[in-house]
């Protein structure tokens, strides 16, 4: 059980200990298992590692990003810069097809868009964003359209919950309807909850997952 200065001060120490982030720069505030993240950084990358940082602490249910972006003058691009760097960063990789994505920049801010066969592609597209030099964010409005055929079997997800060792598969419950996939139940931790999606996804045939998986976490007040 944790209180809230105790989960506080958790996620504090998670961000001191990375190596990327000066804990001076992030504030931090906890009610009830949601973890408040604010503060000025000067790259994209930083932002996105103290929010993997709070999400990874245990009693954590939630994490609202508000940390703003500010390059100071250092390492800010013109968007058109950004964005020829983006697509030069896509032909290089390899489970991204060629001239599938649109991409948009407008201040910094990017947004991806176009129709993919699987999420781990839309995924991918934007982790090539993150290590751009001049990004501020990412809008990743990329939809699956899955073309295979097969029918996603129920039982298939189930086996692949089994076998990950952090989640409790009886405490979870997969629906199918058509090429939906809605997780139910509990976990008891944010990091299992977007496991559980996660696998989800890699069934075959998927374009989406409704994850209303409830994060179980005793609290003390």
């Amino acid at each position: 059980m944790k209180s809230n200065e105790k989960l506080q001060s958790d996620v504090q120490d998670a961000l001191k200990w990375e190596p990327l982030i000066s804990a001076a720069e992030i504030g931090v505030t906890v009610k009830d298992g949601i973890v408040t993240l604010t503060g000025t950084v000067n790259s994209y990358l930083k932002k996105l590692e103290a929010e993997d940082a709070a999400k990874n602490v245990a009693g954590v249910k939630a994490v609202v990003e508000k940390i703003e972006v500010d390059f100071n003058g250092l390492g800010s691009k013109k968007d058109s810069e950004i964005a020829t760097d983006i697509i030069s960063a896509f032909r290089w990789n390899m489970e991204i097809p060629n001239d599938i994505v649109k991409v948009k920049v407008e201040d910094g801010w990017v947004t991806l868009e176009g129709d993919l066969n699987w999420n781990f592609q839309k995924t991918s597209a934007a982790t090539s964003v993150r290590f751009i030099p001049g990004v501020k964010g990412i809008t990743n409005h990329i939809t699956i359209r899955n073309q295979t055929m097969d029918n996603i079997e129920k039982k298939d997800i189930e086996r692949a919950l089994v076998r990950n060792w952090s989640i409790n598969d009886k405490e979870v419950h997969v629906n199918v309807t058509g090429n939906k996939v809605t997780l139910s139940g509990k976990v008891h931790s944010l990091y299992q909850k977007e496991q559980a999606e996660l696998i989800a996804w890699n069934a075959p045939g998927v374009s989406k997952v409704n994850n209303e998986l409830a994060i179980d976490y005793q609290y003390s007040y």
